[in-house]
């Protein structure tokens, strides 16, 4: 390879691969803090009680340095729930991947849900509280947060179908909004029965067992 050639591939890497400069960096890592004390604050106090003014002094900056890199606190939520929601969908996909039967795996998928939750409950909360007020755009954002956790679900049903256990036509849209709506509905029970992981586990076993039953195959 001569010395023009290589000068010019490093050219063109060079130019794939620009620099970061400081202010940019800088700028970033600021965004992580805040986003960091925002999510401790939400999953402390909820959304309503967390201000800007305390997520300001929890990142160990001013006010005007949240502004910059986030609206306002609507904003900064949503930004916090898509990182909880794009954690949670990993945890599903963990939770699913065992060798059992439907019903199973998706009590699975539910459980690691639960575990990830059940640590900042009031987050949680504060999340589906939000899901019920946001403008139509806002509401639109949030169900691309959730579309990895519910197409697990999903595909969950359709490997069922796809190895004879499911009947084949399994209404795969509407079971999926169910199991959704279900293991929403099990928070109510951390937050005003106290329920924990033991008691959520065999509960949303059974809960899938019940619902899977009706499409077993014959």
């Amino acid at each position: 390879m001569t010395e023009s050639v290589v000068v010019a591939q490093s050219t063109v890497e060079g130019e794939a691969k620009p620099r970061v400069n400081r202010r940019q960096v800088a700028k970033a890592r600021t965004r992580l803090k805040v986003l960091e004390a925002a999510r401790n604050l939400f999953a402390e106090r909820g959304y309503d009680a967390a201000t800007i003014r305390d997520i300001a002094k929890g990142a160990g900056m001013s006010t005007g340095a949240v502004f910059a890199n986030f609206q306002d606190k609507a904003e900064l939520f949503e930004a916090v729930f898509a990182e909880e929601m794009a954690a949670m969908a990993e945890d599903f996909s963990k939770g699913v991947a065992i060798d059992d039967v439907t019903a199973a795996r998706l009590a699975g998928g539910l459980t690691a849900g639960y575990h990830r939750a059940l640590d900042h409950l009031p987050l949680m909360q504060a999340m589906v509280a939000r899901s019920w007020f946001q403008p139509e755009d806002a509401d639109q954002r949030i169900r691309e947060f959730l579309a990895p956790i519910t197409e697990t679900i999903s595909d969950t049903l359709q490997a069922g179908i796809a190895k004879g256990e499911l009947r084949q036509d399994t209404d795969v849209a509407l079971m999926t909004r169910m199991i959704w709506d279900i293991y929403l509905s099990n928070f109510r029970r951390a937050a005003y029965q106290n329920a924990g992981i033991e008691e959520l586990t065999p509960l949303a076993r059974k809960q899938m067992d019940i619902l899977v039953a009706g499409q077993l195959a014959k």
